[in-house]
Formats: structure tokens, C-alpha cells, sequence
């Protein structure tokens, strides 16, 4: 291997390790401390302004419907996600956030924002546009190999 290659697993492995590591402490020792990494995904995933389905909101996470009605079930007992059925079709079911559950979504929104800015900081704009391709490039790479979907062009 090559020691730029050395170089960039280790960059990657770390990184990967450190953005979970940080995102599970910011959560444990900050206001969502009831909160873990998975159910704030969950959160993120319901999305701050329309009610949406189960099925949409499992395929997104790629998780089955079972595994995110227990994940559901917590957070509305947690008071972060409130359920409802259409009266159209009552087999549909709708989850949206509650007020505390819009507040976790900005306050986790906050932080991925204050991440970036971190990333990009003092790079020029070709230098942006490089970090960008070679991110979408490694991100491509594992979507084709592990028959992965966007969830963002759905």
C-alpha cells in the first residue's frame, strides 16, 4: 500500500470513529442527554416540517418498519415524535416531531453545521470543489458496491 493510501485509511477509519465518538458525547453530556446517536438519526430522518409515513421514514434509515416502530415507540414516550393515523386509510400511519423533537432535530442540525465549517475553514474554493469531488467519488464507490440509495433523492 502506498503511503498515501496508509495515510487515508487511517484519516477515514479515524475520522468515521471520531464523528460517532463526539456525536454520542455532545448528546450524552449536552440537553438531549435521553437521547442516543440512533434515535437522533430517527429524528433527523422524520424531518422539522411534514408529517411523514413509517415506510417512508424506515426506507430513508434503511431499517424495516418493525425495527422503526420500536424506535418510534420510545421517542413518543420520550415526548420528541407524535403518531397518527390518515382517516383516508387507517393502515397509514404518520409520524411527525413535537415541539422538543424540532428543538433536537435544530440543536443536532447546529452541530453538523459547526462540523463543516470546521472542514472547510481556510480552504480556498478550489480546494473546497476538490474535498467535494473526492468526497462524492468515495461516496459513489460505496453506493455502487453495497447497492446503497440516497435517501436525499428520494
Amino acid at each position: 500500500m502506498k503511503n498515501s493510501e496508509y495515510i487515508l485509511n487511517e484519516l477515514l477509519v479515524e475520522l468515521f470513529n471520531d464523528i460517532l465518538h463526539i456525536e454520542q458525547n455532545e448528546l450524552k453530556n449536552g440537553v438531549l442527554s435521553d437521547l442516543s446517536v440512533t434515535e437522533i438519526h430517527t429524528i433527523e430522518a422524520i424531518g422539522m416540517y411534514v408529517p411523514r409515513t413509517m415506510s417512508e421514514v424506515a426506507a430513508d434509515l434503511k431499517i424495516t418498519v418493525g425495527t422503526l416502530t420500536t424506535a418510534i415507540n420510545k421517542l413518543i414516550k420520550k415526548g420528541y415524535v407524535e403518531r397518527k393515523r390518515i382517516e383516508e386509510d387507517r393502515r397509514v400511519v404518520m409520524v411527525e416531531l413535537t415541539k422538543k423533537g424540532k428543538l433536537a432535530y435544530r440543536l443536532h442540525d447546529k452541530f453538523h453545521k459547526e462540523m463543516i465549517q470546521a472542514t472547510i475553514i481556510g480552504l480556498n474554493e478550489q480546494e473546497e470543489e476538490v474535498l467535494i469531488s473526492s468526497l462524492d467519488k468515495l461516496t459513489s464507490f460505496f453506493k455502487e458496491k453495497y447497492k446503497l440509495t440516497n435517501s436525499k433523492e428520494k
